[in-house]
């Protein structure tokens, strides 16, 4: 039986606005935002997410459908793990537009146990009966995609609105180890940077504007999808 965390505490619902930006957009955006929001204490750092998926991904297949409602599950840390140092397992899910997100911290060897049908992931409650609901449904999850990028986030002080930047977002398909090296295979040209606004309720009016003025476009994208697509596109190159 894995040992399992007593106290997960993060459930997030909010919407999760998506936006690509060249270099120069990049830098309006930043100049733009003092005085209304505040880097976070880690300013860039280096994220890692192991997408888990079925041996036909079924998970990321459906998801690039678009449909009103999809889910994932992702095993994260901050910078390269090790055995011993904390990642996240955070299961998400997306319906009408609104991203819910349940979050535990954990370790690698824990989550390995978990994902083998050993046991739960944290104490019983809500938040553990979704997630081992969510294994015992999908039955042969697996590690399918690495996704990293350096991230700078924002924050509002006083208020909950919620901003990242990421740049040099990579994929691997192989060599899928969050211990392992923080390289990867780019997924957007050079100096592009991926923008998610993520609020309660809606953007502010100040926030609204500065995206407009730098002809900023709400778009779709998913890296993992991405990631997906090119392999795809790959294989096809290589027949």
């Amino acid at each position: 039986m894995a040992k399992i965390v007593q106290n997960p505490v993060v459930v997030m619902k909010r919407y999760e606005l998506k936006y690509l930006l060249n270099e120069e957009q990049t830098t309006y955006l930043r100049q733009q935002l003092t005085g209304h929001m505040e880097v976070d204490e880690f300013g860039l750092s280096s994220i890692a997410s192991l997408y888990y998926d079925t041996p036909d991904f079924r998970l990321i297949r459906a998801s690039i459908e678009k449909p009103p409602f999809k889910e994932k599950i992702r095993l994260r840390s901050y910078g390269r793990a090790t055995d011993t140092s904390p990642v996240f397992l955070e299961l998400k899910r997306k319906a009408y537009g609104i991203v819910y997100k349940r979050r535990v911290p954990t370790t690698i060897p824990l989550a390995n146990k978990f994902f083998a049908g050993e046991g739960d992931i944290c104490a019983p409650g809500q938040i553990n009966r979704e997630i081992s609901y969510f294994r015992d449904y999908y039955q042969t999850l697996a590690p399918a995609c690495l996704i990293l990028c350096d991230r700078v986030a924002y924050y509002e002080p006083g208020g909950d609105l919620r901003l990242t930047i990421d740049y040099n977002p990579r994929y691997r398909a192989t060599d899928l180890d969050l211990t392992s090296t923080m390289e990867g295979i780019p997924l957007l040209p050079p100096g592009h940077a991926i923008l998610e606004i993520k609020a309660q309720l809606s953007i502010p009016l100040w926030l609204s504007k500065i995206l407009n003025d730098a002809e900023i476009r709400k778009t779709s994208f998913s890296k993992y999808g991405a990631a997906y697509q090119q392999q795809l596109s790959n294989l096809k190159e290589k027949r």
